[in-house]
């Protein structure tokens, strides 16, 4: 009922160029997590030095749509997944390398049944921004993106 992460991890930058353009890089990906990572680039800045509030969003819609495809993806000639709605907090200023850790919730367990059942289900993707490692790491953002997974149009 799913794709092997490898194979989202080897097609996702040519299936969504956008990301090459930040230079975005995976860290790790699962059916339950997936670890995205902004590189630190002074081009990409903002007035206070640190990472665009648009790049960090972009990241972590990034690994919300990597995770969704990993677990859905074996499901595109039926349905198309879209995101719905996201909401972003900045929680302190970034500096550096930003790391997104994406994570399904609970309503992606029933999200097909509910889809087979005639409804368009819609889930919920959790993503915490953050920078540097061990004891240096300092959560910085959190976001999340509600996602629906839309029946495909069947030719006449």
């Amino acid at each position: 009922m799913a794709l092997d992460p490898g194979l989202v991890r080897d097609s996702y930058f040519s299936m969504v160029p956008m990301t090459t353009t930040l230079g975005l890089r995976f860290e790790h990906l699962d059916l339950d997590r997936c670890v995205m990572v902004l590189p630190d680039n002074p081009n990409y800045r903002n007035h206070v030095a640190g990472p665009h509030a648009g790049a960090m969003w972009t990241l972590a819609e990034s690994a919300s749509g990597a995770l969704v495809f990993a677990n859905f993806g074996d499901l595109m000639a039926e349905v198309t997944p879209f995101p719905v709605e996201s909401t972003i907090r900045f929680l302190k200023v970034a500096f550096g390398e930003v790391t997104a850790v994406a994570t399904l919730g609970e309503g992606a367990a029933t999200a097909v049944e509910t889809m087979r059942g005639g409804t368009r289900p819609e889930f919920t993707v959790e993503i915490e921004l953050s920078t540097g490692e061990g004891e240096e790491r300092l959560v910085t953002g959190s976001m999340t993106v509600t996602w629906t997974l839309k029946l495909n149009r069947k030719p006449e």
